[in-house]
């Protein structure tokens, strides 16, 4: 076997894909240098020919190591089979079996070893290992523990799991609708700068009113407290805990008792800084973050001071003891970048960058009250997105909150450094080049690692679900295809240097089946950009609703009619990394991008301008085909067109008329605004993650003509 051939078959058993084909139908074959790199990373040595054959003799002999997996993950109702990997000669003749169920029950049987037949054999290290597959009866659904006794002791977290996702009840016999928007941007008559959990309940109260059953939000993982110049939701500190910016300081519990911080807003210093962030056309992190934290951190004093005697704070310790260890480390990496003045761990002190060291430990204790206050903060967030759940359920709207999964986490998150062995620090996560980015991307997140995923039993990604589908009603799971596979790239190296590496799908989709249905939570899953072939298939049979986007949804040149979307879907017009309505219409989206450089030449805009206009003219007849076009617009006449609100609620309604289970309406396309959320390729360039509506939350629903868009979109998803 050749060299290039033996690290070819190294990759393919570490889940390294050798080739793969992308949105174009073009054919990409993974480098050497590719495979080498991304094997590193994910802690297989592969530098010389001898570490490739060390390497695969390791990989081949892994599964003959334990009598059991780590982790066994079953569908109800069916048989379950358990791999059983015992010697084949010298061992115990007959096994004996517990299985402890998660409600504390127990099944238990034994049975001679020959009776069950032969599936394959292997080696554990100069032994000869023999594969048997043990069949055991249907299982109810959940966590169980498997205990297998054979001469040797070996133990297995036994999933059993629906085959489906839940879906709404009242999916079943009416079509959803929905107002989505980016929390950070709301605005009111006296926010301090920022969308809070305070106005989010007000636009419920609203939304409510007007039939909506679903409010989409972007993720609300907590970003870096330290160092808030680092704003988007999609690269965040931790996907376990939330962003305590959004918090309503004014509704926390005892502000309103507390002389001292009721002063402290009022000082002039603290009303300049709030009068200037209120005032400010985009959102400054930095001046939100020091009045913000400032005040909590005066009111967690008051609570703190107060505790043998506020009744509070037994709900507090509650919160704490759940949240356990996680939110310790979590708590402890905000005090470390704070002690440290910045969150880049991997230039801590080298004894630091343990979470279980010497050194943490004794700065926990010399600053335990801070590490007190940064769980405070989590409690307090709790308790509000919990409220606003609860807002949203009494008001009546069948989904509620929409929440947003990203992908993964920051590489200097503290996800990352809580859980080094969890991830894949030496490489990051993107996308191959594709009609969207030419040049392929790079996002900046470091990747699970599936090997170190599967030996913790799926644990983390459990608790990651269970944290983002708590108070949900529905939850979108960023770039799904993840859980079948990711475009990992090098670290330094270019995206179009990366190359795909393979996840445990169906062991995802089955626990995310499983906790869907424990938290009545409806999950949609973005598949957009590179999809492989049957997986959208695949999700639709588990109930996980595609995500269809207006701009996206063509065929022949042409868009899509309603009746050609699928039910089982999300439908929007837009996303935060494409344009708005008003900005496709007029080419905001092209303008930005030839500002900042990002088109190859003055030929490449003038084709995009070109096709744009195209684009609107078949918007036009996709619009007069439902007779939604409004009075005296011609489709052979869209250059001449002013985008209105009249041509907004068209567009809604059009989207509002699809079969599909769930449509949201754009709250910056209700608002006919014309600059997008976020501008891939773009960094500082551009506002990205910080732009704030132009209207407060109460005028723009007052505003007749969103009103009307409201309306007829209730009209439509009620035919």
């Amino acid at each position: 076997m050749d060299e290039n051939e033996s690290l070819g078959r190294l990759a393919q058993a570490a889940g390294i894909d050798a080739r793969y084909w992308d949105i174009h139908g073009k054919l990409h074959e993974t480098s050497p240098e590719t495979m080498r790199a991304l094997l590193g990373a994910l802690g297989v040595g592969a530098q010389t020919q001898s570490d490739v054959e060390a390497g695969l003799n390791r990989l081949a002999e892994e599964p003959w190591r334990t009598a059991l997996p780590p982790v066994i993950v079953a569908r109800e109702l069916g048989e379950i089979d358990v791999p059983l990997r015992l010697p084949a000669e010298g061992g115990a003749k007959t096994i004996r079996w517990t299985v402890r169920l998660e409600t504390g029950g127990t099944r238990t049987g034994e049975c001679e070893l020959t009776g069950l037949p032969v599936e394959g054999t292997g080696r554990r290290g100069d032994v000869a290992v023999v594969l048997r597959k043990l069949k055991l009866a249907p299982l109810p659904l959940g966590y169980h523990h498997f205990h297998l006794a054979a001469g040797e002791e070996a133990h297995a977290r036994l999933i059993v799991a629906p085959e489906r996702c839940h879906l709404a009840p009242k999916f079943s016999n009416r079509k959803c609708w929905g107002v989505a928007a980016q929390l950070y941007s709301l605005k009111s008559a006296d926010d301090w700068g920022i969308g809070d959990f305070g106005q989010l309940q007000a636009m419920i109260d609203r939304l409510a009113v007007s039939g909506a059953d679903a409010v989409g939000l972007n993720p609300l993982h907590a970003l870096f407290l330290n160092e808030p110049g680092n704003m988007s939701p999609y690269a965040p500190n931790s996907r376990l805990f939330r962003n305590p910016l959004y918090l309503d300081v004014t509704a926390a519990p005892g502000f309103a008792e507390s002389g001292e911080a009721r002063a402290l807003v009022q000082s002039a210093e603290v009303a300049r800084l709030l009068q200037r962030a209120h005032a400010a056309e985009f959102v400054d992190y930095k001046t939100v973050a020091e009045v913000k934290l400032a005040v909590l951190d005066c009111l967690y004093n008051g609570f703190a001071a107060n505790r043998a005697s506020d009744g509070r704070w037994a709900a507090f310790r509650a919160f704490m003891e759940r949240s356990g260890p996680t939110l310790d480390r979590f708590a402890t990496f905000q005090m470390l970048s704070e002690h440290f003045g910045a969150h880049d761990w991997p230039r801590w002190p080298a004894a630091c960058r343990d979470p279980d060291g010497d050194l943490v430990a004794e700065l926990r204790s010399r600053h335990c009250d801070r590490v007190m206050f940064f769980k405070y903060l989590q409690w307090l967030c709790e308790e509000q997105i919990s409220t606003t759940a609860e807002l949203a359920r009494a008001r009546g709207m069948a989904v509620g909150l929409y929440n947003d999964l990203a992908v993964s986490v920051d590489a200097l998150s503290a996800d990352h450094w809580a859980h080094q062995t969890l991830f894949v620090g030496g490489a990051r996560v993107g996308a191959p080049p594709d009609p969207f980015n030419e040049t392929g991307q790079e996002w900046g997140v470091v990747p699970l690692n599936p090997s170190a995923l599967r030996d913790a039993a799926y644990e983390p990604f459990i608790a990651l679900l269970r944290a983002n589908m708590r108070h949900a009603g529905a939850l979108r799971i960023d770039h799904v295809m993840g859980w079948q596979r990711l475009f990992l790239i090098p670290n330094g190296a270019k995206p179009a240097d990366g190359a795909y590496v393979s996840y445990p799908l169906e062991d995802l989709l089955a626990i995310a089946a499983l906790e869907s249905q424990r938290n009545r939570c409806t999950v949609i899953g973005e598949d957009l950009g590179t999809v492989p072939a049957g997986f959208r298939e695949r999700m639709a049979n588990a109930n996980v609703l595609s995500c269809r986007i207006f701009a996206f949804e063509r065929e022949n040149g042409r868009f899509r009619r309603p009746g050609e979307y699928p039910p089982l879907a999300a439908v929007a017009a837009a996303t935060h990394d494409i344009a708005t309505l008003s900005g496709f219409w007029n080419g905001c989206d092209i303008t930005a991008k030839a500002k900042l450089g990002l088109f190859k030449s003055a030929g490449d805009e003038a084709e995009a301008r070109a096709r744009r206009l195209a684009d609107k003219r078949q918007l036009l007849q996709a619009l007069a085909d439902e007779a939604l076009v409004p009075e005296g617009i011609s489709p052979d006449e869209a250059e001449s067109v002013v985008w209105s609100a009249a041509l907004a609620c068209a567009v809604h309604a059009y989207l509002a008329r699809s079969p599909s289970l769930l449509f949201l309406a754009q709250l910056d396309d209700l608002a006919l605004e014309a600059h997008q959320t976020n501008l891939p390729g773009s960094t500082t360039q551009y506002p990205n993650w910080r732009r704030r509506q132009a209207r407060t939350t109460d005028a723009l629903l007052n505003d007749t003509a969103v009103q009307k868009a409201l309306t007829t979109i209730a009209v439509e998803r009620a035919k």
